[in-house]
């Protein structure tokens, strides 16, 4: 397998390990009427998580280079996000991120962005070499979140 696939998988875990840490200097008053909706929000993030990964069943994998026996998945959640587990965590992150009042955990959310943009570019390529359709496939489908066209 690539190294970057390796490359990948071990930032997007050093930055879940640094999104756990806590550094109370970076903390900002707390909203606390809007707390209950960042639990909600956060919670949809981790919802939407869930059930892509229910959605992809055995295509699952940590990395970006698909499975050897792995199939396109376009419906569900899919058939509007290329890649919702990425936007699920993003959601989940971020929001959780505003109910503990931190800016740095959104500022590893935002480098989590960065990441999951190259992590993403990687993927599609390795995806348009697999399959013939996917290229179309992309044009019609936001890659975090849905597109919006006329």
């Amino acid at each position: 397998m690539p190294f970057k696939n390796y490359f990948f998988v071990g930032m997007q875990l050093l930055l879940f390990i640094a999104w756990v840490i806590n550094i109370e200097a970076l903390e900002f008053n707390r909203l606390e009427f809007f707390q209950p909706v960042f639990l909600v929000l956060s919670g949809v993030g981790f919802l939407i998580v869930l059930i892509s990964i229910l959605q992809l069943n055995t295509n699952l994998s940590p990395f970006p280079k698909p499975k050897e026996n792995a199939c396109l998945i376009t419906s569900g959640l899919f058939k509007y996000i290329r890649h919702p587990i990425y936007s699920g965590i993003l959601i989940f992150l971020f929001f959780l991120s505003l109910y503990f009042a931190s800016g740095y955990k959104i500022g590893i959310t935002v480098l989590l962005l960065i990441l999951f943009w190259f992590k993403s570019e990687y993927e599609e390529e390795q995806l348009c070499l697999k399959y013939a359709k996917y290229r179309d496939y992309r044009q019609g489908t936001g890659r975090f979140f849905p597109k919006f066209t006329r």
